[in-house]
């Protein structure tokens, strides 16, 4: 869906375009971060006493859930799990 007028789109992409790579690399880096953080609000929310192991599945099916089929999803979430407790934890 566009909801945007073309030339108001038309501007943006000039706009943005006229940063430079790096300045757009750090909006993109900003912006994932961001969209991270909220995620890991929200199953908190859900689950104030969610593991580290949990957390980290919950970013990986919010991110990525729709890019492997199920058998992949499930071996992913897997390593998730173990790799975590590998990590201490670490997100």
């Amino acid at each position: 869906m566009k909801d945007t007028p073309a030339e108001m789109a038309r501007r943006f992409q000039a706009m943005l375009m006229a940063r430079t790579g790096e300045e757009r690399l750090k909006m993109g880096c900003s912006m994932h971060e961001s969209a991270r953080r909220l995620v890991l609000a929200s199953v908190l929310a859900k689950n104030p006493r969610a593991t580290s192991s949990e957390l980290r599945q919950a970013l990986f099916l919010r991110f990525y859930r729709n890019d492997f089929d199920s058998q992949t999803t499930t071996k992913i979430l897997q390593f998730l799990a173990d790799s975590c407790s590998i990590s201490k934890g670490i997100i």
